[in-house]
């Protein structure tokens, strides 16, 4: 016979009966139109079948008809479980008293965080927060709408243009987005704009100040490119120089390449360990013991649990161990050089500004020797050389 639809729903038994007329009872069974199914004989005069559970009172006046005598061999479905669970009151109480702290931690304001403030102190934020109802262990209930406590924390806090309010889950975060004030320029002493570099000239613009140098001119680290004193002795005045000057620079690298590279790869083994976490503890569920790789690599993954748009202080971390491996690759000679003059030009636009441009390069000697090539190169270079230096005043002035 055909098997009901939700069985494990309804709840089923699997029954053994016995008796001479077997047959006729299991006949019987269809002729009434009770549902059988799984029936096995498993004797001359006795079978097994199964049967849902709302049909089993039904059974007495066929037996009884029949003189055969049945017996409950296994209970199946959900009635039998949600039985099973109500005889452990402890066990059900603990799930109800879990789900009720875990929906009330979740009804809670866990954190606040400030966020965009660089003038405005936190504690002042927080505490015009508080003043609206926003702190920790608030209820989410209690709280007015976003909209609502933004415009009022724009109105409590000075110096803001716009404050945001945003709730996710059990945190709130202020956004703060402060006035534009503009800035007044520091006050500056008069100073003459010096060379940094021995070089060669190759721009010059003075915007205030008297140039003392030309294109082409040659000159020292410390001399004066543009001088801050306008005037002759009798008449001067003296000024903050600015202006932009740039030169031909000469720097001389010693660069060692080795030739054969190390460089660590996954191997593809890999161990994992579960945690499940609360708040901020985690407790490991699987993964124990040693890990056997001489060489790892640990990532890590949070998922948190949430509900609707709320993200609740629970969840699942998984650590992944990577088995990792080292591998040498040997590179050729000319890769080499070419590796370490990319390096030292890297190391010049670092230290003298990106805006430095390369006029020449060249190799003044080059060697290989015990599994490295080593190499001196000459680099010429255009790039800003002046700086700031202060006017010293003579005691008699």
């Amino acid at each position: 016979m055909k098997i009901p639809t939700m069985i494990h729903l309804r709840g089923y038994l699997k029954l053994a009966v016995r008796g001479e007329h077997v047959e006729a009872f299991i006949n019987s069974l269809a002729e009434a139109g009770t549902p059988v199914w799984d029936v096995t004989p498993t004797g001359a005069h006795s079978a097994e079948f199964k049967l849902l559970l709302k049909d089993f009172k039904g059974l007495r006046p066929l037996l009884k008809r029949t003189g055969c005598r049945t017996r409950i061999q296994e209970r199946f479905g959900y009635p039998f479980q949600a039985r099973r669970l109500l005889k452990r009151k402890a066990f059900v109480i603990g799930v109800v008293a879990f789900f009720m702290i875990l929906l009330t931690l979740s009804s809670m304001v866990w954190n606040v965080e400030v966020e965009g403030n660089e003038t405005i102190a936190s504690e002042d934020v927080l505490d015009a927060a508080k003043q609206e109802g926003i702190y920790p262990f608030q209820w989410i209930f209690k709280l007015q709408s976003m909209d609502k406590l933004s415009g009022n924390m724009t109105a409590r806090l000075q110096g803001t243009s716009w404050v945001g309010v945003e709730r996710n889950g059990t945190r709130i975060r202020i956004q703060i987005v402060e006035a534009a004030v503009p800035e007044k320029p520091p006050l500056q002493s008069p100073r003459h704009l010096i060379s940094t570099q021995d070089a060669v000239i190759t721009h010059m613009y003075a915007e205030k100040g008297v140039p003392k140098v030309g294109i082409n001119s040659r000159v020292k680290k410390g001399d004066i490119l543009i001088s801050g004193v306008l005037g002759d002795e009798e008449n001067s005045e003296r000024v903050v120089a600015k202006g932009e000057v740039r030169g031909l620079v000469w720097h001389e690298y010693d660069i060692e390449i080795p030739l054969v590279k190390t460089h660590k790869v996954y191997t593809g083994e890999g161990k994992k360990r579960s945690y499940i976490v609360f708040g901020d503890r985690a407790v490991q569920l699987w993964g124990y013991g040693e890990i056997p790789y001489s060489q790892q690599e640990t990532l890590t993954f949070y998922d948190p649990l949430t509900w609707r748009t709320r993200v609740l202080p629970l969840g699942w971390m998984t650590e992944k161990i990577m088995e990792v491996t080292e591998v040498q690759r040997t590179i050729t000679e000319d890769e080499a050089k070419k590796e370490g003059i990319e390096g030292a030009r890297r190391d010049i636009l670092a230290k003298y500004g990106t805006d430095s441009r390369f006029v020449s390069q060249k190799i003044l000697h080059d060697k290989k020797e015990n599994g490295k090539v080593y190499m001196k190169v000459l680099f010429e270079v255009e790039e800003t050389i002046a700086k700031e230096l202060p006017i010293v005043y003579d005691q008699g002035e």
